[in-house]
């Protein structure tokens, strides 16, 4: 009898053990793993296209995430990139990436992008979660000599930012012989580009894109 309710006692364990692992397996299974955040988007799209969804070079890759036809048409786009709606090319992209991770765009290397849980989950995402995205906002026009000084944007730029300003302060430094493509992100060349307005102007070699630098880029002296 001693022996009966050991085993009794074991298998009531077991079992016990059994529904919690069951419950914990429930209760998780509707949790959504993160995918990267808006920013990390844009960053990509900034670098891929200067933020223009509509863009078709004529090099056969389109749209904001510059997809050629047969990887667009792999995550069930139809027609072209570039004709699609923002919204569509936020969906497919995140659809691309939870099939691929960062691996199809070059822009991901070159930006350190990190994968997360949802990279190559394989799990087909709805519009409702690609929605987060935010895409399709117009990134700032370059600025034309006629139009004189584009106003301060407010945020002072560091190493690892991407922005259409940033856009418009390298197609600035143009001027003096730069040679940027208008990527709007914030790497070396940029970094090298305020540090020379800086040294020319006076201001402290912060590295830092403020008011004082973004100024000088316009009214300032030539950093070379």
């Amino acid at each position: 009898m001693i022996e009966l309710r050991r085993g009794g006692s074991l298998l009531a364990r077991l079992l016990l053990v059994a529904l919690v692992a069951l419950a914990v397996q429930l209760g998780t299974s509707g949790v959504a793993s993160a995918d990267p955040a808006a920013s990390t988007w844009l960053k990509l799209r900034m670098c891929e296209s200067s933020n223009r969804y509509a863009t078709n070079t004529g090099n056969g890759y389109y749209g904001a995430y510059q997809f050629d036809l047969p990887t667009w048409r792999s995550v069930g786009g139809q027609g072209r990139p570039d004709l699609a709606s923002p919204a569509e090319q936020d969906y497919r992209a995140l659809y691309l990436y939870r099939m691929r991770g960062w691996q199809p765009w070059e822009c991901a290397g070159m930006l350190g992008l990190r994968a997360d849980a949802d990279a190559r989950s394989k799990r087909v995402p709805t519009y409702a979660e690609s929605a987060y995205i935010g895409g399709g906002a117009a990134p700032a026009p370059a600025p034309s000599p006629a139009a004189g000084k584009p106003a301060w944007p407010g945020v002072v730029y560091a190493y690892g930012d991407c922005a259409p300003a940033l856009k418009t302060f390298q197609l600035r430094m143009n001027d003096f012989g730069y040679g940027f493509t208008g990527t709007g992100c914030y790497y070396d060349k940029t970094r090298d580009a305020v540090l020379d307005l800086q040294r020319a102007n006076g201001i402290k070699d912060s590295g830092r894109l403020g008011p004082q630098t973004w100024n000088a880029a316009w009214d300032g002296k030539a950093p070379r």
